[in-house]
């Protein structure tokens, strides 16, 4: 199993939205890593442009990771949530409360475009296609179809969970790797069921739930991947003792020259008026750890759980944020190890993560 033999034993995450890039993928891999392009956010033919651009800097083995829309999620989602007229009229109100912040920027807030899928089919079928080393998901548990077609092409398949029932979840629908996610991590958090609130254990416990519950359920052969907060080798260390085989890596490689952080997010990431990080619906409808800006602190109340339509809506912002170098609208998603990060090449990253 390749994911299994990654000679570091380290991942680079993928980080939808412009961080992960080809030469990020490459320069990972080319250290002993394994990298992951983001397909998230990206057109069918942007994602397709990107896995050409990877394989022509490096010959080393490489994922691609794609959202699963809650149309393609089999998980048994517990909570309730909005639903119909109820979530559209408070995506309506979220979008009236950032009047004042979008026309400070010049923009107005951009339509909600709910049941938007990603283009998962399209993503499905090239990921099919092009037989790329091993498939992530995030959002969600795609189905036994999806995870077998992957098999049937020689893709690894792999999903995002955050506690001990989504990975036997996971498991029991055959997938070979779970990327555990705690609660420490940066951007997104990948629960499968959109409205819930992740499992706040440390990262370590976590990765000892999962690999117990790998272990009763006959599934030595997976391979798990721990993500949240390692930017240092000492806490690398501690959750590979903890039954991790790997960890994912994401916001130790934002300032490396590979990475596509914009300017802006760059000069955030060290600047010293941010000073922590803070778990928020704000940008995307769905809970993710990011610097604490004014914007979140304002908001983070106010957002429904209602992802797609809350990043279709601050998007414009963000952008236009971002264009004026005024970082505090932009999404600036770090893990709780953020000050460890540093401006040096991926490969160097790699290297002080090494097992």
């Amino acid at each position: 199993m390749t994911l299994r033999s990654i000679d570091a034993g380290v991942v680079a995450a993928p980080m939808a939205g412009g961080a992960s890039t080809p030469d990020l993928v490459a320069a990972v891999g080319e250290a002993g890593g394994f990298g992951f392009l983001a397909g998230g956010y990206l057109t069918t033919e942007q994602l397709a442009a990107q896995v050409a651009g990877v394989w022509d800097l490096t010959s080393r083995p490489f994922g691609v990771n794609l959202f699963v829309p809650d149309t393609a999620n089999v998980y048994a989602v517990r909570s309730g949530g909005l639903t119909g007229a109820d979530r559209a009229s408070a995506v309506a109100a979220y979008r009236e409360s950032l009047a004042a912040d979008a026309a400070a920027l010049g923009v107005e807030p951009g339509e909600p475009r709910p049941g938007d899928t990603d283009d998962w089919e399209r993503k499905l079928d090239l990921v099919v296609r092009e037989r790329v080393t091993a498939v992530s998901f995030t959002f969600g548990l795609p189905s036994a179809a999806v995870i077998g077609e992957l098999a049937r092409a020689g893709s690894e398949s792999v999903v995002t969970v955050t506690d001990v029932d989504e990975a036997r979840a996971a498991l029991e629908a055959g997938v070979d790797g779970l990327c555990v996610q705690g609660v420490e991590a940066g951007g997104h958090r990948g629960t499968l069921d959109p409205t819930s609130v992740p499992d706040d254990s440390d990262l370590a416990a976590l990765v000892e739930g999962v690999r117990q519950t790998a272990w009763d359920l006959g599934r030595d052969d997976v391979v798990i991947m721990a993500a949240g907060g390692i930017t240092t080798r000492h806490r690398a260390d501690a959750v590979r003792a903890a039954g991790a085989d790997a960890v994912q890596v994401g916001t130790a490689f934002l300032l490396t020259p590979e990475a596509g952080t914009g300017l802006a997010y760059r000069r955030a990431l060290s600047d010293a008026a941010y000073g922590s990080t803070r778990v928020t619906r704000a940008f995307s409808g769905r809970l993710g750890r990011c610097l604490e800006t004014d914007f979140v602190r304002r908001h983070d109340e106010q957002a429904p759980a209602a992802y797609p339509e809350l990043h279709h809506v601050t998007v414009p912002l963000r952008r236009a944020s971002a264009q004026a170098d005024k970082p505090d609208v932009v999404a600036l998603w770090a893990g709780t190890g953020w000050r460890a990060a540093r401006a040096v090449p991926a490969a160097t990253v790699v290297a002080g993560l090494a097992r």
